[in-house]
């Protein structure tokens, strides 16, 4: 297992560990911690050094996690609204996740297909 594997796996549990704790005190700071960009900063990390740097590779991948951030975002959204109408777990996240494939397809097709980055 390669120190980035075990280094998010590591940061991944004190985050699900701190959120846990902290959305107690904050629902705002248990928030903002749940959706710091560790993995993003991971993937670009990994990318970097899989190709030494190459400022094409890491570029254009820096852009495709840009664009994977508007389905997240939409996701939260949608699980927002989902909540806010009174909906359970399963309903809120079904609504989040339903959202985040539709958008996350579309823009994938859209950059495959009209090549958009």
């Amino acid at each position: 297992m390669k120190s980035q594997d075990i280094l998010s796996v590591v940061i991944s549990v004190i985050i699900i560990i701190a959120v846990a704790i902290l959305q107690k005190q904050s629902k705002v700071v248990a928030a903002l911690i749940s959706t710091m960009p560790v993995r993003a900063g991971l993937a670009i990390w990994i990318v970097y050094a899989a190709t030494n740097g190459n400022k094409e590779d890491v570029t254009q991948f820096s852009l495709s996690v840009a664009y994977s951030l508007i389905p997240t975002f939409l996701f939260a959204v949608a699980a927002w609204l989902a909540a806010r109408a009174g909906m359970k777990l399963g309903g809120i996240l079904i609504s989040g996740y339903t959202t985040w494939a539709l958008i996350a397809g579309t823009i994938f097709l859209a950059r495959k297909f009209l090549g958009l980055g």
